[in-house]
């Protein structure tokens, strides 16, 4: 019982604070992938306005979060919607390996397990 039980952020950004965040406990994920993933966060914000974050749940997958201040009437939930949709259709492998090396690198779960279980 050792494991850690909470959720944790990869990766956000926000169009109020025009900022990105990369946490870096997973400075080891290869700088071309943390480069895609910043450009998907930025856009995102750029296109939908307020905040988008990439967060790792209890159990090693990948969740993709998004919110707006209430007072934020340019935000846009319908684009934030179809965007994320679109995000997960066409970035599917790069979402698939984020968990994988989640739960074998940071939670240590078995890789010969995971991939037998996922190639099936």
């Amino acid at each position: 019982m050792g494991q850690r039980e909470e959720r944790i952020v990869l990766c956000g950004a926000s169009s109020y604070e025009q900022k990105y965040y990369f946490n870096k406990i997973f400075e080891k994920i290869p700088k071309s992938i943390q480069d895609e993933l910043h450009i998907i966060c930025v856009l995102f914000t750029e296109e939908a306005g307020g905040v988008i974050t990439f967060v790792f749940e209890p159990d090693g997958s990948l969740s993709i979060e998004t919110e707006a201040a209430e007072d934020d009437f340019l935000y846009d939930e319908i684009s934030s919607g179809l965007l994320v949709n679109k995000i997960r259709s066409t970035r599917r492998e790069l979402l698939e390996s984020l968990d994988l090396y989640y739960r074998v690198f940071v939670k240590h779960e078995d890789i010969s397990a995971l991939l037998t279980e996922e190639d099936l």
